[in-house]
């Protein structure tokens, strides 16, 4: 019972913030009618503006973050001179300009879908025999995303029930079940209740300890598979693109001289390049909170697909020691240095308008603080001219973006 109340207090809270939403959208005039932007939803009808339009150069990203000071404006600011959430754009079928609205995509049928077909594919085996996965007998909830402001908020629960087959190593079979009541966004994985007992009068056998130890680890697999996927895959198209998929431009390079082009060209092939003229460099240090775990926010880092999630760019990465990675359609390129996983990441950093050969260290430490997780980013041998573009960069392209793409700043009352 107390559970069941636990879950209608929460669908309640689910409502009114929609609610709420809905009459935000109605006050202002952005898709309601009858607001304040006028009688019809248009892109531009009522849009925030934005006290800083200065963009960053040298193509970190797509400008810089405002700060929001009236609700209309004559003239808004042109394509390319600012922080897109709050540049409005064309966009053919007028559609949520710049995903400033609120909304809501319902993941319930693909996350069944999914969820079946993770835990369907469990099989364990051991000395005493194999144990698999047979039956998704109950799979009750719900899941949604909600998308504002360009951010993204996650909301599932579901209580789960499956049923399991044992074969031991003379080919006798039994059967038992597995239940799941607590998989919600309220809990991290390490934290959800996975059960596991036989089936009504079986008899006991060391299959079930098999499956309590090897078993729950692959469920738990399986429901981070879930969850990594939910916020990465399905989530396609919930920040929606610029007009024609446009993106800015990287910096361009400076010319090469031609005396310079004829000794590089004429010494490449015999000579090992050597280090140049010694450049001033500086450290950085920044530091934020982030609302998930060491684990979760890690595995951002080290995944192709949330990286190129919260990038909005092609990324090519190697989450090894020694490994390369190119983000940002390659504006940025280094290599790995050291992963500890859910505490520690060194790399090798570059921006592609640094000289030729010069690398920065990165050290990125994960400290959890009760469920949060407070990320310290310290970076040691930026060249001098460019302390302030990379410490803007790593604060709105890494931190402030992962936070808006994966919900990890939001906190909900």
């Amino acid at each position: 019972m107390v559970e069941v109340g636990r879950r209608r207090r929460r669908r309640r809270g689910r409502r009114r913030i929609r609610k709420l939403a809905e009459g935000e959208r109605r006050r202002l005039g952005w898709g309601g009618g009858g607001g304040e932007g006028g009688g019809k939803s248009e892109p531009g009808g009522v849009a925030p503006a934005s006290s800083n339009f200065q963009a960053l150069p040298g193509g970190w990203g797509r400008g810089g973050a405002g700060a929001c000071s009236g609700r209309i404006q004559d003239q808004m600011a042109k394509w390319g001179e600012g922080d897109p959430r709050w540049i409005v754009e064309e966009r053919a079928d007028a559609t949520n300009v710049n995903n400033w609205h609120w909304t809501e995509r319902d993941a319930s049928n693909w996350s069944t879908d999914k969820l079946k077909s993770l835990f369907l594919a469990i099989q364990v085996q051991g000395e005493e025999g194999n144990c698999e996965v047979t039956e998704v007998s109950k799979l009750d909830g719900e899941a949604s995303i909600n998308n504002r402001k360009g951010k993204l908020i996650f909301f599932y629960e579901w209580t789960i029930k499956l049923n399991w087959t044992g074969t031991s190593k003379s080919g006798v079979k039994y059967k038992g079940h597995v239940e799941i009541p607590n998989l919600s966004d309220e809990n991290d994985v390490s934290e959800v209740e996975v059960s596991v007992s036989l089936a009504k009068d079986e008899p006991d056998t060391t299959l079930l300890a098999l499956m309590k130890k090897e078993g729950v680890t692959k469920i738990r697999g399986a429901v981070e598979t879930y969850i990594r996927t939910l916020k990465t895959e399905f989530t396609q198209g919930m920040i929606l693109p610029t007009l024609n998929g446009e993106t800015v431009d990287p910096a361009p390079q400076l010319p090469v001289k031609a005396e310079e082009s004829k000794v590089k060209s004429g010494t490449l092939a015999s000579q090992p390049k050597t280090v140049g003229v010694k450049i001033p460099t500086c450290k950085i240090v920044l530091k934020d909170t982030f609302l998930t775990s060491p684990e979760e926010l890690f595995r951002v880092f080290v995944t192709q697909e949330m990286v190129q999630a919260f990038t909005h760019a092609s990324a090519v990465l190697e989450a090894d020691k020694g490994g390369k990675f190119h983000l940002l359609d390659g504006n940025v390129t280094g290599e790995f240095l050291d992963l500890v996983p859910e505490n520690k990441i060194v790399m090798k950093w570059r921006f592609k308008s640094w000289p030729d050969g010069h690398f920065a260290t990165i050290t990125l430490t994960f400290i959890d603080k009760d469920g949060e997780t407070e990320l310290l980013m310290e970076g040691k041998g930026i060249p001098s001219p460019e302390e302030e573009r990379t410490r803007q960069g790593w604060q709105r392209y890494y931190f402030e973006s992962i936070k808006q793409t994966f919900g990890y700043g939001a906190r909900l009352f």
